[in-house]
């Protein structure tokens, strides 16, 4: 892949910036980032527009509930149109699995517009997390060592991938090897805001860490103009 296809837009916007930063980035960006905030404001309808206009589209719902539930919820997110979803690792094996069997339902059932089976990733800790907080929720272990523990989990559950922080990407990739995806969020070029991020990295560390994808928002839809922004991480990242 070409560094631009690396690179996932988070659309953490409402409906109307969202289009409107999705036009501006058309030529530019190949996957746009569709989550919680953009789809419970414009309804699941907002996956197709943007596959519409020619990218590959990303939605970040994180499900987690009993297991009828996500096998439900990852067949409507599947019939949708999701490129790639996602699940907590941390709802169990079970939950995994039928979220899964739910992706392979609506694929199957012939909902899926691009023939291309989507890529079904597990969540292991947030990357907002740090180890004081997972302490408070009782979690003893370090963010490290449980998103190894939850990566392992999601390998063995069948997931196609997962979504890890910067700083657990290198272990992890040597753990689980090649073939798994490893998807990054928490990534900032060189002198941006932190916001609610509390592990991160450049994107060029992300890389080298081994990430396939890199999830980047803040800095390319808060800046002044969001496609010099996203060429100059392209830029960083060659």
């Amino acid at each position: 892949m070409q560094a631009a296809e690396k690179i996932i837009v988070a659309l953490d916007t409402d409906a109307e910036q969202a289009r409107a930063l999705a036009e501006q980035l058309i030529g530019k960006a190949h996957w746009l980032k569709i989550g919680m905030t953009l789809f419970y404001n414009a309804g699941p309808s907002i996956v197709q527009e943007f596959k519409d206009m020619g990218y590959k589209v990303f939605v970040d719902l994180k499900l987690h509930d009993i297991p009828h539930q996500v096998r439900g919820a990852a067949r409507a997110v599947t019939a949708a149109g999701a490129d790639m979803l996602t699940v907590h690792a941390s709802g169990g094996m079970p939950m995994m699995q039928a979220a899964y069997q739910g992706v392979e339902e609506g694929w199957a059932g012939g909902f899926f517009s691009s023939g291309k089976r989507p890529i079904c990733l597990a969540i292991t800790v947030l990357t907002s997390l740090n180890a004081e907080m997972l302490e408070s929720i009782g979690v003893s272990a370090s963010p490290a060592t449980q998103a190894l523990r939850l990566a392992n989990l999601a390998k063995a559950a069948g997931m196609y991938g997962i979504v890890c922080s910067p700083e657990e990407t290198a272990a992890i990739r040597r753990e689980v090897g090649e073939g798994f995806v490893l998807v990054t969020p928490g990534v900032r070029p060189a002198g941006s805001e932190l916001g609610d991020q509390a592990r991160t990295a450049t994107p060029k560390q992300a890389l080298e860490a081994g990430a396939d994808y890199l999830v980047i928002g803040r800095p390319i839809t808060e800046a002044e103009d969001p496609c010099n922004a996203f060429d100059d991480i392209v830029k960083q990242m060659s």
